[in-house]
């Protein structure tokens, strides 16, 4: 009873060691395999090291593991012209995103403003037709000057006293300036109502685009404004 007791308890110990030594053995493997080389290329030959070698500074490398096991490829830093290269193709990307972000604001707010074709044609001809009236005004009150003015430049040069042509002068020169003003101001309505006319061209263009879904479509069915 004695001799198996005995016997017993040196198993155990052996079982004892046993285990303690194979998480160590276990624990030195996994380090070593944890463990990485770095390459890099120099003149077509590889140059290798357990830390980045010197040589590599400045170049692309490879991380490897000891069994050979490509782990990762690091690129080479960058030149200060391919900063430069990247920092404009970025700019250019966010401008881009920046443009179609308007686009979409813009389309958004035509199909807000226009509850269809008709309301916009409607808004054309309403705009135009302010403009037109005010144009006619415009014209008649500049006809209504030159009128004024012949009449004067005929009574100066009929009259004998030079101090009433003198006075006809003096009133052909203001008329003059407000002639030239009324045509300025005719001048601007005009463009103003060619700007108009553009516009709504561009916003019937783009909202047959939108609701009807097609260039072709908007095409053969743009109106001709007058």
């Amino acid at each position: 009873m004695e001799f198996r007791r005995a016997e017993s308890g040196l198993a155990a110990l052996a079982c004892a060691a046993v285990l303690g030594i194979l998480p160590l053995a276990a624990h030195a493997q996994t380090q070593g395999s944890g463990r990485t080389i770095y390459c890099c290329d120099v003149g077509g030959q590889p140059v290798c090291g357990d830390i980045l070698p010197a040589a590599c500074y400045g170049r692309a490398y490879r991380e490897i593991s000891p069994s050979g096991v490509l782990r990762r490829i690091v690129a080479a830093p960058l030149t200060q012209e391919e900063i430069a290269a990247r920092a404009a193709v970025e700019r250019e990307r966010r401008a881009a995103e920046a443009d179609r972000a308007r686009r979409q604001r813009l389309d958004q707010a035509l199909l807000e403003t226009y509850r269809s074709l008709e309301d916009l044609d409607g808004r054309r001809d309403r705009e135009l037709a302010d403009l037109d009236r005010s144009i006619r005004v415009l014209r008649a009150r500049e006809s209504e000057l030159i009128e004024r003015q012949h009449a004067l430049i005929s009574e100066a040069t009929h009259t004998d006293k030079s101090e009433v042509a003198a006075s006809l002068e003096a009133d052909i020169g203001v008329l003059d300036s407000e002639i030239a003003a009324q045509s300025s101001i005719i001048a601007a309505k005009l463009r103003e109502r060619s700007s108009v006319v553009e516009r709504f061209q561009e916003h019937r263009r783009r909202y047959l685009e939108l609701t009807a879904g097609g260039k072709l479509e908007a095409a053969g069915a743009a109106q001709e404004l007058r």
